[in-house]
C-alpha cells in the first residue's frame, strides 16, 4: 500500500478586479490547478481562457514534465469562459467535466452529477471526487482531494469562494454573481466543514480555520434559509 500523498499544485492563481481604465469592464481569470494522484493519474481543474493555451502548456512541461496528452481528466467547476478556455488542449483525456456535465467527444455520461444526486463522482476512488456545489451557478461542482500534500482534504471550489477575503466580506462573492445565494451559503459552509484547505476561483489557496467555519455558519444562520 502506497504511503505517498496526492499532490495538488496551483499552476496559476486567479484574479478578479475592475479594469483601471474602464469602469464598465472587469478583468478576471480563474485559478488553474493540477492534481497528481499517488496512483499516477493527472487531473486539471479549470483551464483559464482560450488565450492561455501556450503558457498553460509551457508550465505543465517546465514545472511538471507533462504534455497535454498526459492529462487523464479535465474538470471545470462551471461553464464560464475563464474556466473552460483551454479544454481543447486535452483531447486525450478520458472525461471532460464541465459543471455537472460529464462527456467525452459526443458521449455524455449518466452519473450522479448529472442526476443531481448527493453521491460524489469518483475520479480516483475516494482519493479524488467531484461533488455538486450549486450557488455561483446551479451546475457548479467542486473537487475534493483526500490525503493531500496540503494536509487532510483539499477542496478546489471554483467560484463558490472568490478568494479568502470573501469569508469576512460576503459582498465580494455576491457581487461576483450568484444564481442562488442561499444555496451558495450552504455549500460554502459544507465545503469549509469538509476541507482543511480550499483553493478558491480567483485567489490564493488558504487553510480553513475554526474561526472561518464559525463565521460561515453565522452568515448562514442569519438568513431565513437554514437548511444544510
Amino acid at each position: 500500500m502506497t504511503t505517498r500523498r496526492n499532490e495538488v499544485h496551483v499552476l496559476f492563481t486567479g484574479y478578479s478586479r475592475p479594469d483601471s481604465n474602464d469602469s464598465s469592464v472587469m478583468r478576471a481569470n480563474c485559478t488553474c490547478t493540477l492534481i497528481k494522484t499517488r496512483h499516477g493519474r493527472n487531473i486539471i481543474v479549470d483551464t483559464l481562457t482560450a488565450w492561455d493555451g501556450e503558457r498553460l502548456t509551457q508550465v505543465l512541461q517546465s514545472e511538471h514534465g507533462l504534455q497535454p496528452q498526459d492529462i487523464n481528466v479535465v474538470v471545470c467547476t462551471h461553464g464560464h469562459s475563464d474556466h473552460i478556455g483551454c479544454n481543447y488542449l486535452f483531447r486525450e483525456a478520458q472525461w471532460h467535466i464541465v459543471g455537472a456535465c460529464v462527456s467525452h467527444r459526443d458521449k455524455y455520461l449518466d452519473c450522479p452529477l448529472t442526476r443531481e444526486d448527493s453521491e460524489p463522482f469518483q475520479l480516483c476512488g475516494d482519493d479524488v471526487t467531484v461533488v455538486r456545489t450549486p450557488g455561483h451557478t446551479l451546475s457548479c461542482v467542486s473537487v475534493l482531494v483526500r490525503d493531500s500534500i496540503q494536509g487532510g482534504v483539499a477542496g478546489i471550489c471554483g467560484d463558490l469562494f472568490e478568494r479568502v477575503e470573501d469569508i469576512i466580506d460576503p459582498s465580494i462573492w455576491t457581487e461576483a454573481g450568484s444564481e442562488d445565494t442561499n444555496s451558495q451559503r450552504r455549500q460554502r459552509l459544507r465545503m469549509a466543514e469538509l476541507c482543511n484547505y480550499i483553493i478558491p476561483g480567483h485567489g490564493q489557496g488558504f487553510v480553513v480555520t475554526d474561526q472561518m467555519r464559525a463565521l460561515l455558519r453565522q452568515q448562514l444562520d442569519s438568513t431565513s434559509d437554514r437548511k444544510i
